[in-house]
Parts: structure tokens; C-alpha cells; sequence
């Protein structure tokens, strides 16, 4: 069943102090606020030499013709609904990861190119989930990926609890859905991740490389490159994930299909 966002006066404020949405406090005026922001709100927020703008989704703009990417690559134009809490959350992931959300629609619109509007390629599919569910991973420690490639999920997230807590592993979320989903509390959303692997890259240098590497056609060829991580499972994410009861019984572990195998880590 597809998911519906409560109304923007029915959602619990308690989840933007709660992650994944903590991590987004500093667009809380426009997340928490009275009113829905506007799109010329969103606009300010863009640098001046952006070379995009948000436009209201209107039937006005889609007689235009053009797919949603081309509408971007052509003329700068992000289609977005008002009152929407899909649309607000992506627009925000457009203001904090430009680089991000320009290379994949780059590589959209190559695709498109070759595929046609209408069909979509494997690199499309895979395009759309990280833009989607996305979640950047960065391990420090490169012992934890065995267990992430087993599905060893318990070893994972309990056993090596405290890697989630010391910087061991950074995630970071980029999908817009997901940020969507984190409104309802007790949700078991499953990231579709991409893993980089470095002692001592920030936030910032990791999604730069990201952004590179998607860009030159090095990552997101195939869905089956992106790892499953149940965000549920990982510190402060969801309520009942301090107790091993939470990781022995959840229905979002689940196991590794026979020959599914991963690609390694980015070095970055």
C-alpha cells in the first residue's frame, strides 16, 4: 500500500527532535512551521548563482510536455507540488546536496536520451531508488562490512551497536521518501544504501565523492548495487531498537537471498 503523510497539523512534533529528522533541523521553520512554505520561500534559499528554481506543479507547467528531468536539465525548472510533503522534503535535499541531485539528473537525462521517455534502463531504476530511499553510508572500520554482506543484521546492529554511536560508521540520508516516512513514528523503512570506505573523509568530501563517481557512471549502473540497511535498527532511530528483543524479532531483518553479493566500498 503506498504510504500517505498525515496532515501538516496531525504530525507528532516530537518526531523532528527524533532522526532521521533531527539531522534536517535547520530547515525547521519550514518543516514545523504554522504554514506551508511557499515555493518563493524555498527559492531564497538557493544560492543566487543556482542555475535551478522550485516552480509550482501546476497543469499550466506540465502542458509543457517534457519528463520531469528534462523540465530540470533544460530550463532549471524542479517541478513541485505546494502543500506536499513528498515535494518540501526533496526540495530540501536539493538545497543541502545540489551536486548530488544535479548528477543524478545527468545521468537521467543520458538515459532518457537512449531509452526514451517512456522505457526505463536498469541505470534508471537504480537512479530512482537512491534518489528515493537513499542513504550514504561511511565505514571507518572495514571488518563491519562482512556482516552487512551476510545480512548479519543482530552482529550488526547489536553486537556492533557501539560502532553506530563512535563514528565508526557515518550515515547520512539523501532520500526524500525516507525523510517522508520518518514523520509516522514506528515505521521500519529500509534504506537503499551506497557504501564508502575512509579513516578520516568528512560528511561533506564523502558526498562530494558520491556525487563524482554517480556522475561518471561509476556507481548506480544497477539497482543490485545498493545495499538494504534497516534504518530501524540503528541507534535512535527507532524507539525500541535499545533492547536486543528489537533486533531478534523485527520483520525488516531480513536475510540474504541466495547469490546476492555486493560490491565493495568507495574508497574515498
Amino acid at each position: 500500500m503506498r504510504y500517505r503523510a498525515p496532515p501538516r497539523e496531525a504530525v507528532d512534533p516530537a518526531v523532528f527532535g527524533r532522526l532521521p529528522l533531527a539531522d534536517w533541523r535547520e530547515y525547521a521553520a519550514l518543516l514545523q512551521g504554522a504554514a506551508w512554505p511557499s515555493i518563493t520561500q524555498l527559492n531564497a534559499l538557493l544560492p543566487a548563482e543556482a542555475p535551478h528554481r522550485f516552480v509550482a506543479q501546476t497543469p499550466t507547467l506540465l502542458a509543457d510536455g517534457l519528463h520531469y528531468e528534462q523540465r530540470i536539465a533544460e530550463h532549471g525548472r524542479i517541478a513541485t507540488r505546494e502543500d506536499n510533503w513528498h515535494d518540501l522534503f526533496n526540495a530540501l535535499v536539493w538545497l543541502r546536496h545540489p551536486a548530488l541531485k544535479q548528477a543524478l539528473n545527468r545521468r537521467q537525462i543520458a538515459e532518457i536520451a537512449c531509452m526514451g521517455p517512456k522505457q526505463r534502463s536498469r541505470p534508471q531504476y537504480a537512479l530512482t531508488q537512491f534518489d528515493e530511499g537513499g542513504v550514504i553510508v561511511l565505514l571507518r572500520d572495514p571488518a563491519l562490512l562482512a556482516r552487512w554482506d551476510a545480512h548479519d543484521w543482530h552482529g550488526l546492529l547489536w553486537q556492533r551497536r557501539q560502532a553506530w554511536l563512535d563514528g565508526s560508521i557515518g550515515v547520512w540520508l539523501f532520500g526524500h521518501a525516507l525523510l517522508e516516512l520518518a514523520l509516522t513514528p514506528g515505521k521500519l523503512p529500509v534504506g537503499k544504501a551506497l557504501v564508502f570506505q575512509s579513516a578520516s573523509a568528512d560528511a561533506a568530501s564523502v558526498a562530494q565523492r558520491c556525487a563524482e563517481a554517480i556522475r561518471d557512471g561509476r556507481l548506480l549502473n544497477d539497482p543490485q548495487e545498493l545495499r538494504p540497511l534497516p534504518l530501524a535498527g540503528i541507534p535512535g532511530w527507532h524507539q525500541d531498537n535499545a533492547s536486543e528483543t528489537f533486533h531478534l524479532t523485527t520483520p525488516c531483518y531480513q536475510p540474504r537471498r541466495a547469490g546476492r553479493q555486493y560490491p565493495a566500498a568507495l574508497a574515498c
